[in-house]
Order: structure tokens, then C-alpha cells, then sequence
């Protein structure tokens, strides 16, 4: 995917729906409950229970969004995410060989950073963005904007404490986009099958983001 559209997919939709499963059809239904609430762009952590299936599966049942995953450690896994079909690609961590792993295939990789060194260190290794994680220790959309002025050039996606309430904050701050997972999946609502309370949840953000329709 050129950097270009990836950071065009990433205004337009303002929220990346993050998805840690036990098991690969759990993932699934969370996957297909978010997408019918208008979200579009979805990461499921590598440690997902068959994630590299899933990952191939939702794309063909979700043609209208775009599959990322998440959590990659590795060379290995980075190589295994891209032969799973991986349309994005987020490290929690700064690895310069990752990244250049990611950018000579082709595909965007968001490596996860806190501190200003660590966030420029990302963008100079060639990141198609920034993940600012864990947010929340950091003062949340507070720290976003106390960054604009120095790094404003820099693509950023805060992570690990957003939430629907504050995740219209965050894209005021600066943010290019937001990631969210527990808030977007309580566990009450997973754990009963409700998928249409997820689909609403899902709903509700992307109307707060002004990206549903």
C-alpha cells in the first residue's frame, strides 16, 4: 500500500478497532461487530489465536476494510504477517530493522513509541506513522498536543487509554488517529456473544469522529 493512501485511510477514518482474541472465531465475530458499526480499519494482535488465518479471512468477508495486525516482535513474525496478508503493521517497540523489513515489502508500519527521542527515532528509520503508547501513563491527549509544536510534522496514533469517550480529544490534540481495544469490546458484552451492543459501541465512535458517512 503507498504511504500516501495509508495516511489518506487514516484521515478519513480517524479509529482503528484493535482485536485480541483466545481463539481465531471469537476475533472473528468481534471483527464483523465493529465493521457493521461503520469502522473500517481493523488490527488483530499477532497473538491472536490463529491470526495469520484470520487475518486472510477477513479480508475476503470484509472487502470494504482494511486487515492490519499488531504486536510483532520479530523478523519472523513481521515476515509471517506479510505472507498472512497483513495491509498494516504496528510493533509495540522502536526496531529500526523491522521497519525497513515492512518498508522494502511495501507495507505501512506503525512502531510504538512514549518519549520525543523515541518518536523521532521512529519517523527518521522510515515508520509510516507513530504509535504513542501507553498513552494514558502520559497525560493522554495532553501529551498529544504538548507534541505538536516539536514533532507536528510526525504522524501520530495514540494508543492504550482511549477511549469513546475521549477519543474525539485525542484527533483535536493532533492525533492523525486513535487505536482502542478494551473500550470498544467490554468484556461483559464478548463474553455474552452480544455483537449488536459492539456494533453500536463501534457506531457511536465513528459518529463522534464525523466518519460515518
Amino acid at each position: 500500500m503507498p504511504e500516501q493512501t495509508w495516511l489518506s485511510l487514516l484521515q478519513y477514518n480517524r479509529a482503528i478497532a484493535v482485536i485480541r482474541a483466545p481463539h481465531q472465531e471469537l476475533g472473528r465475530q468481534m471483527a464483523l461487530a465493529v465493521a457493521s458499526g461503520g469502522i473500517r480499519l481493523i488490527e488483530i494482535t499477532w497473538n491472536t489465536d490463529g491470526c495469520a488465518e484470520l487475518i486472510s479471512q477477513l479480508r475476503s468477508e470484509l472487502p470494504d476494510c482494511t486487515i492490519g495486525t499488531g504486536t510483532l516482535l520479530d523478523r519472523e513474525q513481521v515476515h509471517q504477517a506479510q505472507r498472512a496478508g497483513a495491509q498494516f503493521l504496528f510493533t509495540p517497540h522502536v526496531s529500526p530493522a523491522l521497519i525497513q523489513i515492512a518498508r522494502d515489502a511495501g507495507v505501512p508500519i506503525v512502531p510504538g513509541a512514549l518519549s520525543p527521542t523515541e518518536i523521532v527515532t521512529a519517523w527518521n528509520a522510515g515508520a509510516s506513522c507513530v504509535k504513542v503508547f501507553p498513552i494514558q501513563a502520559v497525560g493522554g491527549a495532553s501529551y498529544i498536543k504538548s507534541l505538536q509544536r516539536p514533532l507536528g510534522n510526525i504522524p501520530l496514533i495514540p494508543t492504550g487509554g482511549v477511549t469513546l469517550e475521549n477519543a474525539q480529544e485525542f484527533i483535536k490534540a493532533g492525533a492523525i488517529a486513535v487505536g482502542l481495544a478494551g473500550d470498544l469490546f467490554p468484556q461483559g458484552f464478548v463474553a455474552d456473544g452480544n455483537w449488536e451492543a459492539i456494533a453500536q459501541r463501534a457506531k457511536k465512535l465513528t459518529q463522534e469522529l464525523g466518519t460515518d458517512g
